[in-house]
């Protein structure tokens, strides 16, 4: 079996939160989303933990393991200015791009605090078949698309948009982990920045290489406002969330 790794992306300031700590940094029952991530992954056991941190955030991380009593084994590195940017570092950490290095490497989102063990597994197992592999699950809404600009970052200029619906069994959402051969990932991540780069998946595909799918999990929440919050609690609270 390939060496496995894990790179944790912690790197966003988390602005739609309306808070100036980043969300990753934020409480769900008095501890950080991002240690309750860290735990999933520890518990599975599989594989090396990195996780990568804005740099100004590196040593109040370190301090939050110190004061939560955090021993979890992982290593930190300091992210980029884009994401593309914090996922390359994280992977240069592991090894220097060409050096041949085989394995497995999974990348998730620090605001997933919840991610299941045998999904995680489940991830590993097909992208050493496959080599590039995605959770992900259906669109239970009916979902439509902007004729012209796309939808504004601020939701409250939604309103009269022209619009046009779409069959929703033709679209997924997309979670994380992402799972892909180390050195095909790599070699993805040498490409130049694109703004269509949307998450690790499109940047393998950006390559020509075909990224399978898997079925990903309710539970794999993503913390990414205020709302979401609740839900880690209720999610916390009721087991059969």
């Amino acid at each position: 079996m390939k060496k496995r790794y894990v790179l944790i992306v912690a790197g966003g300031k988390g602005l739609r939160m309306g808070n100036e700590l980043p969300k990753q940094f934020m409480p769900i029952r008095k501890r950080p989303i991002l240690m309750f991530a860290l735990d999933c992954f520890h518990e599975w056991g599989g594989g090396e933990i990195i996780i990568v941190l804005p740099k100004e955030y590196v040593n109040y991380w370190k301090w939050l393991c110190r004061r939560y009593s955090c021993a979890i084994p992982h290593r930190v590195v300091e992210g980029g200015e884009t994401r593309f940017d914090s996922v390359r570092n994280g992977l240069t950490a592991i090894s220097k791009p060409g050096a041949g290095l085989q394995g497995l490497v999974a990348v998730h989102d620090g605001v997933r605090p919840f991610v299941p063990k045998p999904l995680i597994e489940a991830c590993f197992i097909a992208a050493e078949h496959y080599g590039a592999v995605v959770p992900v699950i259906p669109m239970s809404d009916s979902i439509r698309e902007a004729e012209s600009g796309g939808w504004p970052e601020n939701r409250v200029d939604y309103m009269y948009i022209k619009s046009h619906a779409v069959r929703r069994h033709r679209y997924v959402s997309v979670q994380t982990p992402q799972v892909f051969k180390l050195d095909l990932l790599q070699e993805a991540y040498g490409q130049p920045y694109s703004q269509d780069f949307t998450d690790d998946a499109s940047v393998v595909e950006a390559m020509g290489f075909e990224v399978r799918t898997i079925a990903g999990s309710r539970d794999n929440i993503k913390i990414t406002d205020p709302f979401d919050l609740h839900v880690a609690e209720a999610w916390l609270t009721n087991s059969w969330l």
